[in-house]
């Protein structure tokens, strides 16, 4: 099985875009910000938000959560469930939960509500990438990068079976 991966967004685009979503989380973001990336998908996206926060005169300290819904196929489960541990640093802080893709919403509102209460101050949530079609759950991220049609992407972090996620940019699976 071969599958075809078309450009979606482009490096540039999500560079662009990601400095973007710093400037407008900096303008409100707290001294104590804690980004809690969700793995594996967001690994890319949350280094790049990372470094565009600085550049914005935040230091967040940086924390990842392991969670999973879709295993090796293209649709969620429909269960969100913690692979690993519950990051330590989030007790009494203010946190940033930055994820690849909200789509059903069951992922950001599962970890949000498990931050809370692991005794998270606040949780304020930023995802990559936004598939409004697919809303299941009443959850919308604070912050979204670009909002697509539901459509399989990889890249940028983002995976099909463990593949893909080394590409630059954000292609279309067909």
């Amino acid at each position: 099985m071969t599958e075809t991966v078309t450009v979606l967004l482009d490096t540039d685009a999500i560079a662009t875009r990601v400095e973007e979503l710093a400037v407008a989380i900096a303008r409100d973001a707290p001294a104590d910000l804690v980004l809690v990336g969700l793995l594996k998908g967001a690994f890319m996206f949350t280094a790049d938000l990372a470094r565009a926060l600085d550049r914005e005169g935040v230091k967040p300290q940086i924390d990842f959560l392991q969670v999973s819904s879709y295993g090796l196929e293209k649709e969620s489960s429909g269960r969100v469930k913690v692979i690993g541990g519950m990051p330590a640093s989030v007790a009494g802080r203010h946190v940033l939960l930055v994820d690849d893709i909200q789509d059903t919403g069951r992922t950001l509102k599962f970890t949000r509500d498990l931050l809370l209460e692991n005794g998270a101050v606040e949780v304020r949530s930023c995802a990559l990438l936004d598939k409004p079609s697919r809303r299941q759950v009443s959850f919308e991220a604070d912050h979204i990068g670009f909002t697509i049609p539901d459509v399989f992407v990889v890249g940028y972090g983002i995976d099909y079976a463990e593949r893909y996620r080394h590409l630059p940019f954000i292609g279309q699976v067909s």
